[in-house]
């Protein structure tokens, strides 16, 4: 099988209880592809302006990460600058530059275009239609969406919700989508509308599947120093589709199994600032940190 990531690379200027960090690399799709990349070889599609480091692109390379679909352009990489309270789970953003984003297209190299995963990361969502036409052997359509494009195309979101078969949101994007502040009953609110599969992600709280016939509930891994919040979410993501990816298989056990990767890849990058703990761990750090939470949840 493979995985297409389609999102954002990015810098990022954060500022958190723990310290500030200028212009670090960032981005929703290179945080879901590095998260992939720990299961399996995935495909990044995106856009990046020529200030965007060299070096950055050949480590992502030599994760494995095919950047077949990166398109360097004239102009500035996005920029997104924000602040974390001392709740993580309370960000303030202060600027937001869309720069070589602002009207991009993404088109996929004839390659990409047969994947059978492709994953619509944060996307404008009057974007996916086009998109998912260039796919022609697609079996699974997941997208992520942010409150940005909730809030200024709520139409154009709920349309492209009833053509995926996964929906990733937080907590607070599933009760705006849903306009329901009970989360059972926005996630099988959202459910309905179209999405096989709504998987809430609550931060320091886990996250909860909604499936057709069940729901199921993963626990956050304890982490006592949350230094930046910033892509859990996308880590969680890409690491729930790169176990998807190499499972081959879409069923209820293997679905269970990709949300608790997906929770502890996210773990996993709270720990620092940016992409550092992403680079830093390795296939093994995940195999031990899996055997830790099976003592933690095991009763």
């Amino acid at each position: 099988m493979s995985l297409v990531i389609i999102g954002s690379v990015a810098f990022d200027t954060i500022e958190t209880p723990y310290g500030r960090r200028e212009k670090i690399v960032g981005g929703s799709a290179t945080y879901a592809a590095l998260a992939a990349s720990f299961f399996t070889r995935p495909r990044l599609v995106s856009a990046v302006g020529r200030d965007f480091p060299r070096k950055i692109l050949n480590l992502l390379r030599s994760r494995g990460i095919d950047l077949g679909g990166l398109k360097i352009k004239a102009g500035k990489t996005f920029h997104w600058q924000g602040v974390y309270d001392i709740d993580p789970n309370k960000r303030t953003t202060l600027k937001t530059e869309m720069n070589v984003l602002q009207d991009f297209k993404p088109i996929l190299p004839e390659s990409y275009r047969r994947a059978e995963i492709v994953f619509l990361s944060n996307l404008d969502p009057e974007n996916h239609d086009f998109i998912l036409s260039q796919m022609t052997g697609v079996r699974l359509v997941a997208m992520d969406t942010i409150r940005f494009w909730i809030e200024t195309k709520p139409e154009a979101i709920l349309k492209a919700i009833q053509k995926v078969d996964i929906l990733f949101a937080n907590d607070e994007e599933c009760r705006l989508l849903a306009d329901e502040i009970n989360l059972i009953k926005a996630g099988r609110k959202l459910q309905s509308s179209g999405p096989k599969i709504i998987i809430v992600k609550k931060g320091e709280h886990g996250a909860m599947v909604f499936g057709k016939n069940f729901v199921f509930g993963v626990v956050a891994h304890p982490c006592e120093k949350v230094v930046d919040p910033t892509g859990a979410g996308d880590s969680f993501a890409g690491a729930f589709l790169g176990y998807l990816d190499s499972s081959t298989k879409f069923n209820q056990k293997e679905i269970r199994k990709a949300a608790v990767y997906g929770n502890l890849v996210a773990s996993l990058v709270i720990e620092d600032f940016g992409i550092t703990r992403l680079l830093e761990v390795t296939e093994l750090d995940i195999i031990k940190r899996y055997s830790e939470f099976k003592k933690i949840v095991s009763f």
